[in-house]
């Protein structure tokens, strides 16, 4: 996080000569009075200056979208993003010509592209927020994918009569295989392994 201590005769004055040296705007800033000062008799015996310590505020969404869109465009794959939050959650949909390129098979490229982000906004701030990154819908499509195989695990698991194991995946398609049979009462899932080979297993109760 950009910040510096500012020195003033006044809190105002201190909190201004910081504004111009970081070259940004009150409404964009934190500020922390360390000391409010005093004045002097007569304007100059005891004569104390105020002291401020201003920090630039960090803009997670902005953050994240000028990451990818910098990205991209050095892939080679320019894009246009259009952003939506829900408390930290930031949800960023891109939309461009080449946009399988930066889908990649079964998603890994997106994986990788929304958690570089999620790193990217998080470095620097005491607040964590998570990034979900979508493109062409394909986050719903691959929904429906997991939770159709889900289903047909579960049933092979049955029909053999023992644990079946999925393939890697991150944590929140595992989510997703968890939910989709966490009402049936035949088998149980559970997580394995470690990242990035994390995956679940789906096993007969």
């Amino acid at each position: 996080m950009k910040q510096l201590t500012a020195t003033g005769t006044t809190v105002e004055e201190a909190v201004q000569s910081a504004l111009e040296q970081l070259q940004t705007s009150k409404d964009q800033v934190n500020v922390e009075v360390i000391d409010e000062g005093k004045k002097g008799f007569f304007g100059v015996f005891g004569t104390k200056p105020a002291i401020v310590k201003v920090a630039i505020q960090k803009d997670p969404v902005q953050d994240a979208e000028t990451f990818i869109l910098e990205v991209a465009e050095q892939m080679g794959a320019p894009v246009q993003v259009k952003s939506e939050t829900s408390g930290r959650d930031i949800f960023i949909e891109m939309t461009g010509e080449k946009i399988a390129m930066l889908i990649g098979k079964r998603g890994q490229t997106l994986n990788s592209l929304q958690y570089l982000a999620q790193l990217a906004v998080n470095r620097e701030t005491d607040q964590y927020f998570t990034i979900v990154l979508d493109a062409e819908n394909y986050r719903e499509r691959r929904k429906e994918t997991l939770e159709n195989l889900a289903h047909r695990l579960a049933d092979k698991a049955l029909r053999i009569g023992e644990a079946v194991k999925l393939e890697p995946m991150p944590s929140y398609e595992r989510k997703i295989i968890h939910a989709a049979l966490q009402d049936n009462d035949k088998v149980e899932t559970d997580s394995a392994g470690n990242d990035p080979k994390r995956h679940i297993v789906i096993r007969p109760v």
